[in-house]
């Protein structure tokens, strides 16, 4: 209740020019609570999307293990031995190692190179504005409404009410 309009109505534009997979990266972020404590936060996260990769359909450290060892191919096992690895301790390992975060899509692991786009209402582009100030300083704008006042006719004068009620 205490936040911009103008700031909640520029979070409102960036939102609804990311697509489907950098919403998804923005959702995982948010639930690891990262560049979540304010508008501010959020709209600098939504710039910052580029820097975390999100991998859905990874719910577990087994799965994350398993992409890593066999996807990735991060360690060099012999063809003998995969049946023999433990997925989920490599994968706990991973996470760990990286900071990462399972969230309701997926994994997510930034690269820790986040950078501030959004200072203040001031970096707000006019079109995301709500509310503008006005492109005249109020004094002069108060001396043109002034100014108008003066020249403008005087109302016709109206015949007082008639009293219906006899005066006590």
């Amino acid at each position: 209740e205490y936040e911009s309009i103008d700031e909640l109505n520029h979070l409102a534009c960036l939102l609804s020019e990311l697509s489907q997979d950098e919403l998804a990266v923005f959702e995982a972020v948010m639930d690891s609570g990262e560049y979540t404590g304010s508008v501010k936060d959020l709209i600098n996260l939504s710039q910052n999307l580029d820097r975390y990769n999100f991998y859905s359909g990874v719910h577990t450290e087994e799965d994350l293990g398993r992409m890593y060892i066999q996807e990735f191919e991060a360690v060099q096992v012999p063809e003998g031995l995969i049946d023999y690895i433990d997925y989920e301790a490599y994968g706990r390992d991973v996470r760990i190692n990286e900071s990462g975060h399972f969230a309701p899509g997926g994994y997510v692991v930034g690269d820790n190179s986040f950078t501030e786009h959004y200072h203040g209402v001031e970096d707000i582009p006019d079109e995301h504005r709500v509310f503008s100030m006005p492109k005249v300083p109020i004094r002069e704008q108060m001396a043109a409404y002034q100014e108008m006042a003066k020249q403008a006719h005087p109302p016709a004068e109206r015949p007082a009410p008639k009293a219906d009620r006899e005066e006590r």
